[in-house]
Formats: C-alpha cells, sequence, structure tokens
C-alpha cells in the first residue's frame, strides 16, 4: 500500500490503444523514458490532443415507484450540471440526497423512470457508444473471490480486449495497470485474501484494461481508513490528469480528501446546492452570506446544510443561487474553456468519433464462452460448497441410506422399505441440488450485473458458460452416490437396470438445480431459502408421497402432471421393477409383494412407463432452464 502513490506517480499511460474499445489515450510505448517530471508533462501534452468526455446534463428527474396504490416518489427533481474532462468530480451530500442515484442514471445503470437529457461532447448521449467509453465501479467489490489478482485481470483482458491483441501485448498491459496501482507484489493473492483498500484497487484495475474514458465510482472510499482513502483519491485524480472524465460518490471526506477534488457537485433532497471547483466553494458560501466558520471543514459545513441543521430556509437560498446547477461562474475557467473548444470542435464536425463497433461486448461469443469455461473451471477446481463439499455430501448421504436400507432391494418383506428408499433419494437429489443452487447463485448474480453492465460478456455465453461447466461436477457426485447407494442397498445387477436409474437421478438433479436457477434469480438467499423448500412439498405430494396418484381429487389430477418427481419416481419403479422383473425371493411362511406386480397395483403406476418418463424430466428440465434464462434476464433488465 505504501509505494502505490510513489509507483503512480513513476508510471505512465496504461498501454491499451489497440484495444478496439478502448479510448486514444497516449499509450506508454510512445513516450520515451524521461526524468520524471518530463514524463509527466509529456503526458499532459499528449492527453491534451486525446478523445475527451464532456458530460452535461439538464432538467434531469427520476421518480421510482412506492407499490400498487402507493403512487411515486421523485428522487430528483430537474438538476442540472455539467462534468468536464480530465477532472476529479465528487458528488457529495447526506444519505437519501439521491448521489447513486445521479450516478447510476449517468452511467447508464439505471433508465426507467428518468427524465431529462444527458449531452456528451455537446450531443445527446447515444446510451451504447457511451457504455463502450465508460466503466462503472460498484461500491461493493463485487470480485471473483476464488481467482487471484493475475488470473482476474487476464479473465478481464481477454474479454474486454479484441481478439487481435496478442498475449504479450495484454501481458504488457496488466503489467503496467498492476505496477500503477501497486498490486504487483500481489500477483498470486486470491481476491477474498486481499485487504479492502487493495480490493478496491483490483476493481479499478480491471476497468481499467481497456482504457474507459470515463469511470464512474460508487463511494470508492467507503469502509477505507484515512490513508488507504487518500491514496485510492490520488490514484484517480493521476487518472484523471491522463485524460479521463472521473466521478465519484462520497459521503462525507475530510478536509484534505476533499482538496483532492478538482470539482464538486452538492446534492440534498434531490436538488443541487453548489457545483463548481471545490477552491470555489468558500467565496460562494461568502456571496450568499452563509460563510462557512473559521477552522470548520467546508465539506462537514456543506453536509451540515444540506441536512437541514441551519434551517430549510438556507437550502432554498443555496438552490436558487445555483439555479438547481445551471450555474456555471464557480467551475474553473480553464477546465470549462478546454472543454467548450473540445465540444466546439465536435459540433463543427472537425473532430469525429472512431466508429463504434455494433455489439457491446469487445470479442465475439464463441471467445467469451471459451474464458468464461476456463473461469468456471478454476473456480471449481478451488470452490469447497459447490465442488469439494458437494461431492463429500453425496458419498456420506449415499453410505448413511445404504446402511438403514441395506439388501432391501430383493427382499420381498421389505418392499415397501425399498420404496421409500427409492422416495429418499429423490428427495436427496430434490433437496441438494436446489438448496445448493439457491444459496450461492446470487452472489454470482451481484459479479454478473457488474461485469454485464461493463460489457465483458453477452448474459447468453454467461449462462451458457455455468451450464456447462456445472456438468462434469453433477455427473461425477450423481454417479458416485448411484453406485454406493445401488450396491448397498442391493438393487438387481444389471446394466441396463443401473443405467435407467442413473438416469432418472442424473435428470432429477438437473431439473433440481434448474428451478434453484429460477428461485435464485428472483429472491436473494433469505426468501429463496423458504421458497424452495415451500415449493417442494406440492412437488412432493403429487409425486405420490403419502397417498398414492389414483387416491389424488380429480381437481388436483393436473399436479402429478407437472411434478418432476413424480416422472422421477415413476422412472425409478421402471428402473427396478419393470423389464418383466422376476418374483423377489420370499424368507417368510407368506410374502404379499412376492409379485412386483401386486405392488405396483399397490402404488398405481406402471413399469412400462421409463421413456415417457425420461421424456418428460427432459421437456420439464428444458423448460426450467429457459424460464431461469428470461427470469435472469428480466432480474437485470428490472434493476435499471
Amino acid at each position: 500500500m505504501e509505494v502505490l502513490m510513489h509507483e503512480a506517480t513513476n508510471t505512465l499511460q496504461i498501454s491499451t490503444s489497440s484495444s478496439s474499445t478502448a479510448s486514444n489515450i497516449t499509450p506508454v510505448s510512445k513516450i520515451e523514458h524521461l526524468p520524471k517530471k518530463e514524463q509527466m508533462s509529456q503526458l499532459e501534452k499528449k492527453s491534451i490532443q486525446s478523445e475527451t468526455l464532456d458530460i452535461r446534463f439538464v432538467d434531469l428527474s427520476y421518480k421510482v415507484s412506492l407499490g400498487l396504490r402507493k403512487g411515486s416518489k421523485e428522487i430528483l427533481h430537474s438538476i442540472n450540471g455539467r462534468f468536464p474532462s480530465r477532472q476529479l468530480i465528487a458528488i457529495m451530500g447526506p444519505s437519501g440526497a439521491g448521489k447513486s442515484t445521479l450516478l447510476d442514471i449517468l452511467s447508464g445503470y439505471r433508465l426507467t423512470g428518468m427524465q431529462g437529457s444527458v449531452y456528451v461532447n455537446g450531443h445527446v448521449r447515444d446510451l451504447d457508444a457511451f457504455r463502450r467509453s465508460s466503466a462503472y465501479i460498484t461500491q461493493d467489490d463485487r470480485l471473483q473471490p476464488l481467482l487471484t489478482v493475475q488470473e482476474n485481470m487476464h479473465v478481464a483482458a481477454d474479454l474486454k480486449l479484441g481478439t487481435n491483441i496478442t498475449s504479450k501485448e495484454k501481458n504488457s498491459i496488466i503489467d503496467e495497470i498492476l505496477t500503477t496501482l501497486g498490486l504487483q507484489e500481489h500477483l498470486n493473492t486470491r481476491s477474498d485474501r486481499l485487504s479492502g483498500g487493495q480490493q478496491k484497487r483490483l476493481s479499478i484495475a480491471l476497468e481499467l484494461v481497456n482504457n474507459p474514458t470515463v469511470m464512474f465510482l460508487d463511494e470508492p472510499t467507503t469502509g477505507l481508513d484515512s490513508s488507504t482513502c487518500m491514496q485510492v483519491v490520488n490514484l484517480l485524480k493521476i487518472l484523471a490528469r491522463q485524460g479521463r472524465t472521473i466521478v465519484c460518490t462520497i459521503h462525507q471526506p475530510s478536509a484534505s480528501l476533499f482538496q483532492l477534488f478538482d470539482q464538486v457537485l452538492i446534492l440534498s433532497r434531490g436538488v443541487c446546492l453548489y457545483q463548481g471547483a471545490t477552491g470555489q466553494l468558500i467565496p460562494y458560501l461568502e456571496s450568499v452570506k452563509l460563510p462557512c466558520p473559521m477552522y470548520h471543514n467546508p465539506a462537514d459545513y456543506m453536509i451540515e446544510l444540506a441536512c437541514g441543521e441551519y434551517g430549510d430556509d438556507k437550502i432554498d437560498i443555496l438552490v436558487n443561487a445555483m439555479q438547481n446547477g445551471n450555474n456555471v461562474q464557480w467551475f474553473n475557467n480553464s477546465a470549462v474553456m478546454n472543454n467548450e473548444i473540445e465540444n466546439d470542435k465536435y459540433s463543427n464536425g472537425t473532430k469525429t468519433s472512431r466508429k463504434q463497433k455494433k455489439s457491446l461486448q469487445a470479442t465475439s461469443p464463441l471467445h467469451q464462452l471459451k474464458v468464461l469455461l476456463h473461469r468456471g473451471y478454476i473456480k471449481c477446481k478451488r470452490d469447497a460448497t459447490l465442488t469439494h463439499l458437494r461431492l463429500i455430501v453425496n458419498i456420506v448421504t449415499g453410505i448413511m441410506l445404504g446402511s438403514l436400507f441395506i439388501k432391501a432391494g430383493d427382499d420381498s418383506s421389505r418392499v415397501l422399505e425399498n420404496y421409500n428408499l427409492l422416495f429418499a433419494i429423490l428427495m436427496h437429489h430434490m433437496m441438494t441440488s436446489m438448496m445448493l443452487t439457491i444459496l450461492t447463485f446470487p452472489a454470482e448474480l451481484n459479479i454478473l450485473k457488474k461485469e454485464h453492465f461493463n460489457r465483458w460478456y453477452s448474459l447468453k455465453m454467461f449462462y451458457l458458460s455455468i451450464t456447462i461447466v456445472d456438468i462434469p461436477v453433477t455427473f461425477i457426485c450423481c454417479l458416485i452416490f448411484s453406485i454406493i447407494i445401488y450396491l448397498m442397498s442391493g438393487q438387481p445387477l444389471e446394466i441396463t437396470r443401473f443405467s435407467m436409474f442413473f438416469t432418472i437421478s442424473l435428470l432429477v438433479v438437473f431439473v433440481a438445480q434448474g428451478l434453484g436457477l429460477m428461485i435464485g434469480a428472483v429472491f436473494n438467499v433469505v426468501n429463496g431459502t423458504f421458497a424452495g423448500p415451500t415449493l417442494s412439498v406440492p412437488m412432493m405430494m403429487f409425486a405420490g408421497f403419502g397417498v398414492t396418484l389414483s387416491d389424488l381429487p380429480a381437481y388436483l389430477k393436473w399436479g402429478s402432471y407437472i411434478s418432476y418427481l413424480r416422472y422421477g419416481l415413476e422412472g425409478y419403479i421402471g428402473a427396478i421393477y419393470g423389464l418383466d422383473r422376476k418374483n423377489f425371493i420370499c424368507r417368510e411362511v407368506y410374502c404379499h409383494y412376492k409379485d412386483p406386480l401386486v405392488f405396483l397395483k399397490q402404488i398405481a403406476m406402471s413399469p412400462n412407463e421409463f421413456w415417457s418418463d425420461v421424456g418428460a424430466l427432459i421437456i420439464i428440465l428444458v423448460v426450467t432452464r429457459l424460464c431461469a434464462y428470461f427470469l435472469l434476464r428480466w432480474k437485470l433488465m428490472a434493476a435499471r
């Protein structure tokens, strides 16, 4: 951490000019090795000629629905503002002032409920083009915890840089970014073992790979100590000087931290109290006869004013003086002038943007799938829950059930016990697969929201990758469990019957995972753990647990046709008791279920429906997986 600022000052512009999605910020390779001061001055001269983005918003309002028959609440009230390029800009205000909402709208993350206009370089914002040149870093560092710093960076480079970039060039880009951000010494450290400041810098490093022109950061100093806050903000200032527009929300900075920002926009209850240079804040307060007390932190004083501690009339005075963000007299004049020149060039057509790709992602779908499969493979190897624990649970549960129902499969006096065993196997496959997915998928969903919005990959490729990656693990776990339980419980030792038994088990597991994905995509962990078992109860009832299918009331018959457990149980019956199975061994004077047909008649199940059951399970599997995908897509869109 101590080397961060020293390395950041000595390290030059990140070399990503070859990326199809990168901006024209000068690459390191084109700057000669000069003394430190000369390097920085040369860099600044080059960055003046690079493409930059000046953001302006007019009459921006945002309403959020309060629910059915409760109307809506307006969060932002027709505010105006401007974020010049090459500036480190802070959005400040008390809790509930609308800071994060404004950041979400300007980044394009939030669209529904917004009114007003956003301009980029004097033109109405083209959202797709803007997203290609911007990055959004969330308040919580949504990192892949099982990957090292180097592995995370390589995944980002492979997804965010075009396939025309060689591995050597990607490695050079990664090395320069990590050196600049002081992470070079932590290459082989897993993300979940980094400190808070290191995780924040890694989040920034991942988005710097394709050299965005605009960076939005939501509360980048949250959870960090004062020293780390200073280092992170100093780093952001250096990145801004290299030609980027960097916008951060910040709650209540110290006086020294506040002075590091070039510009500040202060909100209160969705209106603008001040916008301009940080150095002009005190003169502005004096001009409206609300001078900052001696030896008082101006940032703290503004927050107190914004909270209404000195009266709501003071808020009205500040809003009127600032014209709700329309007043630009308190800006840094040189910054505004430079950006006016840039905007004029765009408007007059003397400077044009590069032609943007139609796709938001930098690489092809197949390449995205390849990278995501590789990442998924690494995660599977290291995941103590989804891989190691699942394998152990299947082995232990198989042995326990096998010991409880040992040699019950060919004993006519234990036919009902064997039937209960089959149902217990279904319960195991359903609950372990579904609940494990419900508990783990929401965490993956948070990472997906960030990476998908920042154009790493398409949702289709992400969903396809997690489906494919899980197949080998599921297959092995299910196979080991099936072998253990099948042999210990004394089921018929025929390869055909075991294959049928295993096929049904595998399909039930995949369907249960699909249901888990559906629930995990919609609910959080707490609600999901309630919804999963609740939905499972009718599935069990309609499968014949506690009541035979023939005894179901006519108005509930339909339930048996949508219960995948019914088809699973019927498939097991076909595998164990079908194929014209001979009579059971009878060790008693009288064995009521010596003939398998007697038992099948009692439970009202046919032994010859195996392939129909397989077909039904496959249909349900496809339906649940498709529903999970569309629910996931809806969840991503609903968040915006």
